[in-house]
Formats: structure tokens, sequence, C-alpha cells
């Protein structure tokens, strides 16, 4: 049986690489989760009155696209550093589980909604709400997986 051994990888022999693949992976989320940020707070009726959520979910579309996908490709890449430091530690397992629910939340209630010509403020406050909940929770477990 091969084991795995994270002394191998390239993240662990250069001390740039893997400082490098955490600025990639944080640009990722940041330009992912700024945009979605930005239509959940027009959603909460908080900001960008001049246009509505729909035409804000279609202009930020794309970079939220690109962000996730930047995000998407360099967390497997941090990951190889030290897959079995992840798996077993409960702030890893968390993001995950956040990250999982709330692209699908993104990408289902929370872009029907967004999309509608004139949702409820109620039912956009909920959720926009509920959005950047689940946004919040991946962003702080990642924080914490350093001092877990």
């Amino acid at each position: 049986m091969l084991a795995y051994d994270p002394t191998t990888n390239p993240l662990n022999n250069n001390e740039w690489s893997f400082p490098v693949a955490e600025c990639i992976h944080i640009v990722g989320f940041a330009l992912s989760i700024g945009t979605i940020a930005i239509v959940d707070l027009r959603l909460l009726g908080l900001g960008m009155k001049h246009q509505s959520a729909a035409q804000l979910a279609k202009d930020m579309a794309p970079w939220t696209l690109a962000g996730l996908a930047i995000m998407l490709t360099s967390g497997p890449v941090i990951f190889s550093s030290d897959p079995r430091m992840y798996l077993y530690n409960q702030s890893f397992r968390f993001k995950i589980a956040c990250l999982l629910v709330a692209i699908l939340y993104n990408y289902t209630i929370h872009r029907k909604v967004a999309l509608s010509d004139h949702p409820s403020p109620a039912l956009g406050v909920v959720v926009g709400g509920l959005s950047l909940a689940l946004w919040l929770g991946v962003v702080a477990a990642g924080l914490f997986i350093a001092f877990v």
C-alpha cells in the first residue's frame, strides 16, 4: 500500500509555494464571496439601491464564477500539502460542509430569488441573510483551521 508523504509535496519543499497558493486561494474567495455579498446586501436592502438585485446578480455572475473557479482549484492544491491533517481538522470539515451548502444554495434558491423581478422584502432578507451566514461560516472555519 502506498502512503502519502507530505514531505514530497512541492508546497512543503519551498518557503514561498504554500503562501503563494494561499494568496491565490484568498483572492478567489474574496472575488466570489465579495460579489455574492454585494447581491446579498442588495437583497437585504442595505446597498446598491440604484440597481435591482436581478441586475446585480447578472452583472456579478461572471466574477463570482471566476472566483469560485480559482478557489475550487487552489483549495485542493493547499489540501494536498497535508491531507491527513486537514481531514482530521474539525474546522476544515465544517468549512467544506458550509462550502458545499453555500454553493448549492447560491445556484438554486439564492439565484432564483435574486433574479426574480420583485422579490418580497422579507424573502430578500431571509435569502440574503442565510447566504451571508453560510459564506461567513466558510471564511470563519477557514481561519480556524490553523488553530484547531
